[in-house]
């Protein structure tokens, strides 16, 4: 039986958040967005476990968030990679690629 590639996101979830906030500050529509369109839209993180993402972020002080408004004049709550959360994505992308690569040798052993 296969799996979704939706799937696979568990456990990756704050490392694309943290990436995708080192380039600005967004709220959730804006990252959920970003990650579907860097993807390819392989991957999406909506709903629940994109806020509650972003909440354990901003509880662990990875990410700050403020009140400002969206493109189209709505409220929304945006977000911002912290000092820590710079440190932290620079360790978490390192595990992460290491990872990759280890399992990409796996897969293709050739």
């Amino acid at each position: 039986m296969s799996r979704a590639p939706s799937d696979l996101l568990q456990g990756t979830v704050d490392v694309l958040i943290l990436r995708t906030l080192s380039w600005q500050p967004m709220h959730g529509y804006g990252i959920s967005d970003w990650v579907r369109a860097r993807s390819r839209g392989v991957l999406t993180i909506e709903g629940a476990a994109l806020y509650q993402a972003l909440h354990r972020l901003e509880r662990k002080k990875l990410v700050a968030s403020s009140w400002g408004l969206s493109d189209n004049n709505r409220k929304a709550k945006f977000y911002q990679l912290t000092a820590e959360g710079r440190r932290q994505l620079r360790t978490d992308s390192s595990t992460w690629r290491e990872y990759a690569d280890a399992v990409v040798r796996v897969l293709d052993p050739a």
